[in-house]
């Protein structure tokens, strides 16, 4: 059976980059799953003079394969079993639509960009699939992406069997850094909201040379309108999907998720005033301390409450200017993980907003598969952030003080 995906509309090119590469000196390339050489992984330099030019190939595909894979994962969330989720060490629930969604990411960013090696950062690893009783669950999956990739005429009469999908899984496997050009992916950014049912995101960025330079977002379940009742898209439709996507120094883009629409150039919210902001942070108590940000929004004299949801979701809305403000205080203990951001910062950023850490310092996604950072995440426009920090440093100052008591 095969699934209606969607129809990717490609960006508008604003204007052009130059690239400087070293050349490739690898005499053995591998075969992949699908007989497409590919090369193992070299340093690769690039010098950006400015914009999508050089990354138009990368975003077609990079939208392409998070389109397809949310497609899979609206597939599985209408029909969610109980059998489809796992336990892994870390407690937190893993679906099939996880697996699923990440190969159909490998996969399509493989056959779309063959011409260079793919280094893939991404959540999951094959390692429960390959144990006893898991049988069941891999040809499950198997059949899902096979099904998906059926829809996308450029894998036509290609079918992967499971000790197939189990190796492209494990393309994911890339430790990252600050060297080279790293794909970075969450399959399903909000596994708890796509379990109930709510908000998640396919969450898919390329680093280089350590620094973000393209993202997107695929959110299924996000409204085309406001989530928070105000925002600059002048949006009052019922319509729900929403692709963000962006490349450095281009801008933010927004489409419908499952049709050919013309993407719209978004903007964060410009609200100076911080009485009349919102702010967004996680649903999940356990994913951030929602006391220490209700002690901020006191600080600042927000008066709306917060606006809860799950995932990166959060920061595609942030684009558009649903709300003004995002406060993500992880507990004590908790890294963070460079899925869990990448593609969201520079949609972003690319939109005229800021992110950083507590102590406002930029994001460095250089340094692997998680962020060393201050305390927490916050992110909020030109105008608010001055205001935003000094009510983050008084508040974790007073928290301290009277934990120390």
């Amino acid at each position: 059976m095969s699934i209606n995906c969607f129809r990717i509309a490609k960006a508008p090119l604003q204007s052009f980059a130059s690239v400087k590469t070293r050349p490739r000196d690898s005499p053995n390339p591998l075969v992949s799953v699908f007989g497409i050489k590919s090369f193992p992984p070299s340093f690769v330099t690039l010098r950006v003079i400015s914009s999508s030019m050089a990354y138009e190939k990368e975003l077609d595909a990079a939208k392409k394969a998070a389109s397809l894979a949310a497609c899979l994962c609206q597939k599985v969330q209408k029909a969610l079993l109980q059998s489809d989720v796992q336990s892994k060490s870390d407690k937190s629930p893993v679906t099939v639509a996880d697996y699923g969604s990440q190969a159909v990411v490998s996969l399509v960013l493989e056959k779309e960009l063959s011409s260079e090696p793919l280094s893939l950062v991404a959540e999951e690893d094959s390692g429960d699939l390959r144990k006893d009783g898991s049988q069941d669950t891999l040809e499950r999956i198997t059949k899902l992406v096979n099904e998906t990739l059926a829809t996308e005429e450029s894998f036509d009469g290609s079918t992967l069997s499971t000790d197939d999908l189990l190796r492209t899984i494990d393309y994911g496997s890339s430790e990252g850094g600050p060297n080279g050009r790293h794909w970075v992916l969450d399959p399903i950014d909000g596994t708890k909201g796509f379990l109930r049912g709510d908000q998640y995101a396919v969450a898919l960025g390329l680093l280089e040379e350590g620094k973000v330079v393209l993202g997107v977002l695929a959110c299924p379940n996000l409204p085309l309108a406001s989530i928070a009742g105000t925002n600059s898209n002048n949006s009052s439709s019922n319509e729900i999907g929403c692709l963000f996507f962006a490349t450095i120094g281009s801008g933010t883009y927004m489409q419908l998720l499952d049709s050919k629409s013309s993407p719209v150039k978004v903007q964060v919210s410009k609200v100076e005033n911080p009485e009349e902001a919102s702010f967004f942070e996680s649903f999940e108590g356990a994913h951030s301390l929602h006391g220490l940000s209700s002690s901020i929004a006191n600080k600042l004299g927000v008066k709306a409450p917060p606006v809860r949801i799950d995932s990166q979701a959060k920061y595609g809305a942030l684009s558009r200017g649903d709300g003004a403000i995002y406060l993500r205080f992880p507990h004590k203990g908790y890294r963070e993980k460079i899925w869990d951001h990448v593609a969201g910062a520079i949609v972003v950023t690319e939109a005229g907003g800021i992110v950083t850490d507590a102590a406002g310092k930029p994001l460095d996604f250089s340094k692997g598969k998680y962020l060393d950072l201050d305390t927490g995440i916050i992110v909020a426009n030109e105008k608010l952030m001055p205001l935003l920090l000094k009510a983050v440093r008084e508040s974790i100052a007073e928290q301290e003080k009277a934990s120390a008591l």
